[in-house]
């Protein structure tokens, strides 16, 4: 007799047949019902014992968490709430579960409790619903690149370069503590480190997914990153994952259509296959936003935003337009914004891409041509001298969600940027190597797949759709 899942026994519907069922106990009823899950699925099997016959050692040991193997015959349900039920022959225990020590009992935790249970936490309704959607999301990303011709790529962890200039990176050094030998100056020498040279992890693998796409076409990156910036806010990790796909010939007109078509395929297909846990986090998505002001409520459902997204055509809008735009709305003018909108050049926030998505063109855009001066070096010079052939793709209630752009393929260019913004041309001499042995027009984008996870699942904070979150002052688990 073969081991069937939850998930394959409701959907069957089939009735008297014999099955072995195993999972985790979610609750336990009047010593007769439990509610059993295995992961599979949202919905739990409900399991009837016959407890006059079971041992009273035994009814005492099927607690919250438990682990059991369950034999018995599925039939008709007489509650509600599912189609199907198992009459049990036979139980066993697996693991036993201290009712009085185990922290996910079945009842309302805040989300601050269950990180601090991160290890616990998925054998909850939401975080098991979450960490489904991200999985499928995750498959779909892979489908949709192996679908469309692109070759997965995977660039280094530990880095020389710092591919975003930002600086906020975390050192990889064998250096002892306080035992790192100095140069005459009183430098760390890095010479005598395990690589020769300083070393950190990466923050992107964009510069070497260039350097693949410029033999193999049309490459794709999709892994972890780094980034070592004391935030405590609800947008950042400092460990996370990112989608990096670089292609050569395409120019940004090319990049725009392709991360409009990414977006939509992936969303498309979590849709599709994700039924059960989105409705779930839909309805907790609209009992959250019943807590909060009216004037800070969603106008959309989950599924409304996501399929607003999946079926828009995304506006197409220059910086300079969104500014001008900004500049005159009525949230500027009557100083509503934070950050008041004054003067071409300023760097947009989340408060200003959010109100261009959502109050005025009412569908997701994508902005593009920035000023060179608020972007990073690789961006290709625009004919104007003053903006970069960069795109952003804005989305409802979260803003940014992918940045991009068409890459500086000219060589005297990239090294005059380069030479402006103090970024050492030895350190990237492979990286100008592209500009000078068969360049080509090439562009590509990033976006954070957390971010992607929780604008997908609805979920407040960043930190609640990845597995173990690493933040500031928390490597647990």
């Amino acid at each position: 007799m073969t081991k069937n899942s939850v998930a394959e026994l409701l959907k069957s519907g089939s009735v008297l047949q014999e099955v072995i069922i195993k999972g985790w106990v979610r609750t336990f009823r009047s010593n007769r019902f439990i509610a059993l899950n295995d992961g599979s699925t949202i919905n739990n099997i409900q399991c009837v014992i016959d407890f006059e016959n079971t041992p009273e050692e035994t009814l005492k040991r099927i607690t919250t968490g438990a682990a059991l193997s369950i034999k018995g015959i599925i039939a008709e349900s007489q509650g509600k709430g599912q189609s199907v039920e198992i009459q049990v022959s036979n139980i066993e225990i697996l693991g036993d579960s201290n009712a009085d020590e185990y922290p996910i009992q079945p009842k309302k935790h805040s989300f601050e409790f269950l990180r601090e249970n991160a290890h616990l936490r998925v054998r909850t309704n939401t975080f098991s619903a979450v960490m489904r959607v991200r999985s499928k999301l995750s498959f779909a990303v892979h489908k949709y690149f192996q679908d469309n011709g692109f070759n997965y790529v995977n660039t280094p962890i530990v880095t020389g370069s710092d591919a975003e200039g930002a600086g906020e990176m975390f050192r990889v050094t064998s250096f002892e503590d306080n035992k790192a030998p100095v140069t005459e100056d009183g430098k760390i020498d890095y010479t005598k480190d395990f690589f020769g040279k300083e070393t950190n992890l990466t923050v992107s693998g964009q510069l070497e997914a260039e350097a693949y796409a410029m033999a193999l076409g049309k490459v794709y990156t999709f892994g972890p990153t780094f980034r070592a910036e004391n935030s405590n806010t609800t947008r950042h990790l400092a460990e996370f994952w990112m989608i990096e796909p670089e292609v050569a010939f395409m120019d940004l007109d090319g990049n725009m259509d392709l991360a409009e078509d990414f977006i939509k395929s992936v969303l498309t297909y979590v849709l599709e296959h994700c039924k059960e846990d989105l409705a779930f986090l839909d309805e907790r998505f609209m009992q959250e936003e019943k807590t909060k002001p009216q004037l800070q409520r969603s106008e959309m459902s989950l599924l409304e935003k996501l399929k607003f997204v999946a079926d828009n055509n995304f506006k197409r809008v220059s910086y300079t337009e969104a500014i001008d735009i900004l500049r005159n709305c009525k949230p500027n003018k009557k100083k509503k914004f934070q950050y008041p909108i004054n003067e071409w050049g300023a760097d947009l926030q989340s408060e200003h891409e959010r109100f261009l998505v959502e109050k005025h063109f009412k569908c997701p855009v994508i902005l593009f041509d920035y000023p060179a001066d608020i972007k990073a070096f690789y961006m290709r010079l625009n004919e104007d001298g003053k903006t970069v052939r960069a795109m952003d793709v804005l989305f409802p209630g979260i803003g940014e969600m992918v940045g991009g752009a068409q890459r500086e393929e000219r060589y005297d260019v990239l090294v005059e940027k380069m030479k402006a913004m103090n970024i050492d041309e030895k350190e990237l001499w492979w990286y100008l190597d592209l500009r000078k042995f068969g360049t080509a027009v090439h562009s590509g984008f990033g976006l954070g797949f957390e971010r992607l996870v929780q604008f997908t699942t609805g979920m407040g904070n960043i930190r609640d759709v990845i597995p173990f979150p690493r933040t500031p002052q928390n490597a647990d688990f």
